[in-house]
């Protein structure tokens, strides 16, 4: 039997320094890096996704940034499948890859699969989409909320595309979305990987956090909004509803004074921390590194390569 293929996980919190490790080590072990951050696939969308800079793509090559426009759905299947793809082709040049990001379902789905369901009725999703353009998401959230309160507390009333996504599965099937995951059990195991997950002081995250939200600002978050919304990119759109453009948004129509859209940013911004790091937290497999420790953790992915080094 083949060797599986290896692969190099870094993940972590926002603002903890993944960016910087993943060119350090891609750079160090000749590898190029998959982008695990499911706003960093959006084109226009730099400042508020935190993309690595143009500078830091020119040293190492990126993958999975810059796929698709605001206003275009993507999900974990779609950046399983690309994402395979891509691995695949690193093989095939004997490039090592790294798996970069935050986003946590996506990582998950790469590495074990995801969740397929053959039986959504496409009259379904479309009866949902039209009810959500003509009553608005939240009409179907309070609706989820009674069929699936287990989704519904894990999305945001405004996130449309996931609420229709649970709804239509549980319309279609009469079962959760949740039972289908369970029932999978993300069992596929096609790589051999190494986790790396990034952490340190909790405080000192949330400062890093707070820091670069006012550096965000400082680049041009609001005019790099303002120019989505001028581009024709609703603000109801998925990706215009994510941390920093939900609040932009809110600033720019005049729901949100100034201070409160920056205390609210930074707030939102912090809780997501906190969901990431219990989410990466269950993960058992993962070994957990401070940042700074460059050199530990180059000698612990080199001591995973060795054979193929």
């Amino acid at each position: 039997m083949p060797e599986k293929p290896k692969v190099i996980v870094i993940c972590g919190p926002t603002g903890i320094g993944k960016t910087a490790v993943g060119i350090e080590l891609a750079g160090t072990f000749g590898g190029e890096i998959i982008s695990s951050d499911s706003m960093q696939i959006y084109r226009h969308m730099d400042i508020g996704t935190a993309k690595p800079t143009p500078e830091e793509l020119a040293q190492i090559t990126h993958h999975m940034i810059d796929i698709v426009d605001p206003n275009e759905d993507f999900d974990a299947a779609q950046f399983l499948s690309q994402g395979r793809a891509i691995i695949a082709e690193l093989g095939s040049r004997g490039r090592i890859p790294f798996v970069v990001g935050g986003t946590g379902l996506y990582i998950k789905a790469l590495l074990h699969g995801i969740f397929q369901s053959q039986s959504i009725v496409s009259d379904v999703r479309e009866r949902l989409k039209k009810e959500a353009d003509e009553f608005g998401s939240h009409l179907l959230y309070d609706r989820l909320k009674q069929c699936d309160p287990e989704s519904a507390g894990r999305l945001h009333p405004n996130d449309t595309y996931r609420i229709i996504r649970a709804l239509e599965v549980f319309e279609s099937t009469g079962r959760t979305i949740g039972a289908y995951h369970r029932d999978h059990d993300f069992t596929e195991d096609p790589y051999c990987v190494l986790k790396i997950g990034l952490t340190g002081d909790r405080q000192s995250l949330y400062h890093r956090i707070d820091y670069r939200v006012d550096a965000m600002i400082e680049a041009g978050l609001v005019d790099e909004v303002r120019r989505l919304l001028e581009m024709g990119f609703s603000a109801d759109l998925k990706s215009m509803r994510s941390i920093g453009y939900r609040h932009m948004t809110e600033f720019l129509g005049g729901h949100l004074s100034w201070d409160e859209c920056v205390r609210t940013l930074k707030r939102d911004t912090r809780r997501y921390a906190k969901r990431q790091l219990t989410w990466f937290g269950a993960d058992r497999t993962i070994s957990w590194q401070a940042p700074a420790d460059v050199k530990d953790i180059i000698s612990l992915v080199g001591k995973f390569l060795s054979p193929i080094l």
